[in-house]
């Protein structure tokens, strides 16, 4: 929405910048490693759930049997029941996307996000290693646990998401926030990583391991995250970017020239005694309908409904498809599953990059939906050739996961802190999880639909249903996509008239 002047842009960095982009991005990585884990490990907790010869090895006290302790009859059954702990966490995430950007915009967003991190890891840590431990099988008390963690882990996107926004503003942030927002697609490759070194030793340990290392994340981000440029004397301005409001040395630019320093430092000098003692009120939170009613939020949580339903399709059944579909094993389907998530971060770089040196972000968005329909054609007629499938499957995870990535980073923030405001700036959490919880609204009920296509038919008619979802989101947006064309044209006309 805004040209990017790298030179401009990178002035503006402090080492503060860095700290924050680090751990607002490590934040999200663990978070979606422990997500991640539980996909790894449904074979192993389904085996564990179910008779078998393995299971009915295990001793038992005097008069008790493994009929008598199962949790289902079959695999089929525990199979059932995990797409069933999928749906609810996703209803469960998307419902408190609502409430969390309320709560971050109106509360300190390092206790919120702390508070998800070190909460969610606890849950996690109950769910797959205590119960394990303690034999406890129950699936009320599963679903108990998996209601809080979609609860808890609803609180760190709309956080990171804000903390970005108050940092780095508007210019170049489509670049800096494709490049942020590649934390779900790491943080996938993390988990899979993570789960499976340990795997081996029983599926308990992948969650120990997981919630122990986002719980230490947590920690991290309490001591260490500064929210808001506020906090260290420095202001942030739409227009101007960041500047010094104390007379410090700490908050001095990574690269500037010489003669600038002095330019602001005279500045400061002139405009010290006026400011001093002029402290401005913290602008007003927003209102959730107010934020629903902003200008572009209803047609990108629509559109981005759409799209998030087909990427977290990619994120529940890719590994299964390409074990089904192409008789692979277990471990080769989850290595190939890597590229689709390669494909994403550089996606989501790479047409950040794109919308900020266009200075719009609908044309870029409607021309990689487009793309992305191609792509999901091309990937549902992949030859039974590893190479080819993940060379198209990293085109596809460029178009529709970078994609995924950059609406709900990148416009989030860019949605969160539009002139129609009106000085209440208080909006960033709120809009991102408007627009996050809508998507995942489409991404829960999605996951069943897929289910039911696949049983009713077959995977083909699975990835057309997707290529009608990705054009829906075209059609979500075409209003902004035509209102900033016309735009774009009016701009070229008014400097060829100046020309």
């Amino acid at each position: 929405m805004w040209p990017c002047d790298c030179s401009h842009f990178l002035a503006k960095y402090t080492h503060h910048h860095l700290v924050v982009f680090l751990l607002t991005f490590f934040s999200y990585v663990l978070l979606h490693s422990s997500r991640k884990t539980f996909s790894n490990v449904k074979v192993s907790i389904s085996s564990q759930w179910t008779p078998s010869i393995t299971n009915s090895s295990i001793p038992y006290s005097p008069g008790e049997t493994w009929e008598e302790n199962r949790l289902f009859g079959d695999t089929q059954e525990a199979t059932l029941f995990l797409g069933l702990l999928d749906t609810i966490f996703l209803f469960s995430y998307a419902v408190g996307l609502y409430i969390s950007g309320i709560v971050g915009d109106r509360l300190n967003l390092r206790y919120v996000l702390t508070f998800g991190l070190c909460g969610s890891a606890i849950v996690e840590f109950v769910f797959g290693t205590v119960t394990e431990w303690l034999k406890l099988y129950n699936v009320y008390l599963y679903c108990g646990l998996w209601v809080c963690n979609g609860l808890l882990q609803s609180t760190v996107w709309p956080c990171v998401v804000a903390v970005m926004g108050n940092w780095f503003g508007h210019s170049g942030s489509g670049f800096i926030f494709g490049l942020w927002s590649a934390c779900a697609s790491v943080g996938n490759i993390l988990g899979a990583f993570l789960a499976s070194s340990v795997l081996k030793y029983g599926y308990e340990y992948a969650f120990l391991l997981t919630s122990s290392v986002q719980f230490a994340g947590g920690v991290v981000v309490f001591f260490g995250l500064l929210t808001s440029p506020k906090e260290v004397g420095l202001s942030l301005d739409a227009d101007t970017g960041l500047h010094e409001v104390g007379d410090t040395d700490s908050q001095r630019p990574l690269m500037s020239d010489e003669e600038g320093d002095e330019e602001e430092e005279e500045e400061r000098e002139k405009g010290g005694v006026e400011g001093e003692g002029q402290a401005e009120p913290p602008p007003p939170a927003i209102g959730f309908l107010q934020a629903f009613c902003l200008p572009g939020v209803i047609p990108y949580s629509l559109a981005y409904a759409c799209l998030k339903m087909v990427n977290y399709s990619f994120f529940f059944w890719l590994p299964f498809y390409l074990s089904n579909n192409f008789n692979w094993k277990e471990v080769e389907a989850d290595r190939l599953s890597v590229w689709y998530d390669v494909g994403g971060i550089i996606g989501g770089t790479l047409q950040g990059l794109l919308s900020d040196v266009l200075g719009k972000r609908s044309p870029v968005i409607a021309l990689s939906l487009l793309m992305a329909m191609g792509a999901l054609v091309g990937y549902s007629h992949s030859p039974d050739d590893q190479v080819v499938n993940g060379a198209l499957l990293a085109t596809t995870g460029f178009f529709i996961g970078g994609l995924s990535n950059m609406i709900s980073s990148a416009i989030s923030a860019d949605l969160g802190r539009q002139d129609a405001l009106q000085g209440q700036q208080e909006a960033l959490a709120t809009v991102t999880g408007i627009v996050d919880g809508t998507g995942s609204i489409g991404a829960a009920a999605g996951q069943y639909l897929v289910s039911l296509i696949e049983s009713k038919w077959n995977w083909m008619v699975v990835f057309y249903f997707f290529v009608v979802m990705t054009g829906g989101s075209i059609l979500f947006i075409m209003p902004l996509l035509i209102r900033e064309l016309r735009s774009m044209c009016r701009d070229r006309q008014a400097q060829a008239h100046q020309l």
